[in-house]
């Protein structure tokens, strides 16, 4: 089956490439297990939790606190590692072909991996930016340096300095992570370009011969990525959708002999 997958990228000329947290799973990140205890284990010994992902939804006492764990938790997932191995590997697989990536991933890893930054389209977010958390205005911040502050000076009892809370320039609010988790999402210049980009794309290649791949996409938000490779697929005769993810897949009668399911571990795929 890999030697059919390696075929086909190959053969196709124009790939988009449809990513999920599955993904970066695979690429060896964890928001579980050691690292979770490793890093957070007075938020397990405190209120139970077991996941980055669960306690970020924890119901934290302070500002203070709230930004303790979330600084960490940003600077793990997006600023720690530079590259991963996974993601590298895909990146040579298509780097010579016309591709273009949609993931609802929030790691910058397509970026750090040598993907090109106009190809990419992070409809979700990025843990990288700051947002107003009203928001009073359509605008994003780069968090890197005042992140990296926050996690050098944080106390024995897992607080933050009160002026290191990060607050809008304009409002004076208090900012949050520029993630898609309610109807406050800041949708920024940098976002609509990508979507253009992305439209653009879509529209360009929608009846001729394309590769959509799709990596890692579950059924928590699947109109996002799934179903739309989905309904490319029925209208495009042209079109070969394959699915990379260790899971359940449902694909309709009508494209099924336009679909390839490898319900195996992407890492090992790729």
């Amino acid at each position: 089956m890999n030697d059919k997958l390696k075929k086909l990228i190959d053969e196709y000329d124009n790939i988009l490439i449809g990513a999920g947290a599955g993904l970066s799973i695979a690429s060896g990140f964890e928001y579980g297990g050691k690292t979770f205890i490793d890093n957070f284990k007075y938020m397990h010994d405190r209120y139970g939790y077991t996941d980055m992902y669960t306690a970020g939804f924890h119901n934290f006492k302070n500002s203070e606190e709230k930004w303790t764990y979330w600084s960490k938790m940003i600077y793990l997932n997006r600023y720690s590692d530079s590259e991963k191995a996974l993601y590298k590997r895909l990146y040579n697989l298509i780097k010579d072909k016309n591709y273009f990536v949609i993931t609802t991933n929030v790691d910058h890893q397509f970026q750090k991996n040598g993907f090109d930054k106009e190809r990419l389209f992070y409809m979700q977010g990025d843990y990288g930016l700051f947002q107003c958390s009203t928001p009073c205005h359509n605008k994003t911040y780069d968090n890197f340096d005042i992140i990296k502050k926050m996690i050098s000076i944080i106390d024995c009892n897992h607080k933050i300095p009160s002026d290191l809370i990060p607050k809008c320039p304009i409002c004076h609010k208090e900012m949050t992570t520029n993630l898609r988790c309610d109807n406050k999402f800041v949708e920024d210049e940098g976002w609509h370009l990508a979507k253009k980009r992305y439209d653009e794309y879509i529209n360009l290649y929608k009846n001729q011969k394309i590769l959509l791949l799709e990596l890692g996409v579950g059924y928590s938000t699947p109109i996002w990525i799934k179903y739309p490779f989905i309904n490319m697929t029925i209208d495009n005769k042209q079109a070969k959708y394959i699915v990379i993810d260790n899971g359940y897949v449902y694909i309709p009668d009508e494209i099924k002999n336009q679909t390839i399911i490898m319900n195996e571990n992407i890492n090992n795929v790729i």
